[in-house]
């Protein structure tokens, strides 16, 4: 790129989010990162003066997510990256969720991706560009028990995106779902709203507890420079998976559901349509 690209990333201040916006300020990039709390993005804002702007913002609120993308625009005068990144954990089995629980989660991780997405639409549709990068998760082909609720979410975001790519396509805006590994990204702890647990799942839960152990993952550092060489490709992938054990991961799971599939195409092919 022989000039400054604008990004506008949600969840900017911490996780992959701040990866992201660290890479591409050091690539001369101008961002806008959007986060609930912006103050852990100051240093950031110190050291690019002028190159980082920061809003802070809910993007479970679609009034102020069309307010920010507007002031986003105004900032620099156009938008050239969007990450939709900003999400947390619902940590439960799906039984324990209190419907408060649900909804908010869905907001969120959801609807707030949605409200980004029909927000910068416009924008990227006028400039005839643009690249929408949606972060859903390497788990978006199942679910898992204790996680449910963020498998949902990101599998809807997933479909939805699918759909839009198709929808920006003739106006030359790119879309890649990122479809990301397990990062040390606080998901986990700060990221994380926890169900009451039903000590009828206290073995279930011991036995996942065990399955996955207390590694953290890799830093989102180790991301940030896979998705700044996607933002170069002329020709993105609809779909990215990031991270090598995810890769490898979603093909296991692949491979499970067409065997299971094939197991059971006796029964399907019994029905018409």
């Amino acid at each position: 790129m022989t000039t400054s690209r604008v990004w506008f990333i949600t969840g900017a201040s911490r996780g992959l989010g701040r990866a992201f916006a660290e890479a591409a300020l050091a690539a001369g990039d101008r961002v806008v990162g959007a986060a609930r709390n912006v103050e852990p993005l100051a240093d950031l804002a110190e050291e690019h003066a002028g190159r980082l702007v920061c809003l802070p913002l809910d993007v479970a609120d679609r009034a102020a997510v069309m307010a920010a993308v507007d002031n986003a625009v105004g900032a620099f005068g156009r938008l050239d990256v969007v990450v939709n990144n900003a999400g947390g954990m619902l940590f439960g089995m799906v039984e324990e969720a209190t419907e408060k629980q649900a909804r908010a989660h869905f907001d969120v991780n959801f609807f707030g991706a949605v409200w980004v997405t029909q927000a910068v639409i416009p924008h990227l549709r006028a400039q005839g560009s643009g690249h929408l990068l949606q972060v859903t998760s390497m788990g978006t082909g199942g679910g898992m028990a204790s996680v449910g609720f963020y498998a949902a979410g990101k599998a809807a975001l997933d479909s939805l995106s699918a759909s839009v790519a198709m929808e920006l396509e003739p106006f030359g805006v790119k879309v890649t779902i990122v479809q990301s590994g397990g990062y040390d990204t606080g998901l986990f702890t700060v990221g994380t709203t926890a169900t009451e647990q039903n000590p009828a799942y206290d073995a279930l839960r011991a036995k996942l507890a065990e399955m996955w152990g207390d590694d953290a993952g890799p830093a989102p550092s180790t991301a940030a420079p896979v998705i700044m060489e996607l933002v170069d490709l002329p020709d993105p992938p609809l779909r990215l998976i990031v991270g090598s054990a995810s890769y490898d991961m979603v093909q296991q799971m692949d491979d499970a559901r067409t065997e299971l599939y094939r197991a059971w195409e006796h029964l399907s092919r019994k029905a018409a349509g």
